[in-house]
């Protein structure tokens, strides 16, 4: 199934009406008014229904079969961003959607003013196996805000599951110095040769990484080495 990779930058309002047909981007005008509606109107939401769900949301779920798989991502993060989307509606969107949709709202994050409030959907993603998701709550959000323990577990989910390492952001800034980091995987790469299994090229890099640097943590923010 044909969708954006980790890497590779969501497009743009205009690169998406230059690739869509006639009638995508029709609906595309139509999906993005009833977000921006809906964030002029925060309070007029579906109070006289609770189990309503905004217009905006339902398109929301229908982007990949209106606009294409492979520009589903970039039009749901359009939708997310025009919304202004809050915690509840992403937990709600992310917790209710399929895989495709939960990847979209991960990527997502970054863009959207939730601070460090949306770390539970990375944690979720970060249980799962599908590596598309692990590779989605990895990036900007995760770097920025992810706490250092499920940060480095969340190292070692990549190593674990074959997600390459540089889809962690910030990955050498947050690794250098970080002792812990490095008993984790000195851990992990004994258990694998005592099974007689390969280490991961990744870990040589990310265990390189933990080295002490002239950007080393101060004291104040290192990590502990007695956890």
């Amino acid at each position: 199934m044909p969708m954006t990779s980790p890497d590779a930058p969501l497009l743009s309002r205009e690169e998406l009406d230059a690739q869509l047909g006639g009638g995508a981007r029709a609906w595309l005008d139509e999906a993005l008014a009833e977000a921006a509606h809906a964030a002029a109107h925060p309070d007029a939401g579906p109070s006289a229904n609770a189990y309503a769900v905004p217009p905006w949301e339902l398109r929301f779920a229908a982007a990949g079969r209106h606009c294409g798989l492979e520009r589903a991502d970039s039009v749901r993060a359009l939708l997310l961003t025009e919304a202004r989307a809050g915690l509840d509606a992403v937990t709600r969107l992310y917790e209710q959607g399929t895989a495709a949709e939960r990847r979209a709202v991960l990527l997502t994050l970054p863009a959207l003013d939730l601070g460090a409030t949306a770390t539970a959907l990375v944690e979720d993603a970060l249980r799962a196996n599908d590596t598309t998701l692990i590779a989605a709550a990895v990036g900007p959000y995760a770097g920025e805000h992810l706490d250092p323990h499920n940060w480095r577990h969340a190292v070692l989910k990549c190593l674990f599951t074959g997600v390459p390492v540089d889809a962690v952001d910030q990955l050498a800034r947050r690794a250098r110095g970080d002792a812990e980091l490095a008993r984790m995987l000195g851990d992990y790469a004994a258990e694998r040769i005592a099974a007689g299994r390969p280490v991961p090229a990744g870990l040589h890099r990310v265990l390189a990484l933990t080295a002490p640097g002239p950007a080393a943590p101060t004291a104040s923010t290192a990590p502990s080495e007695e956890s």
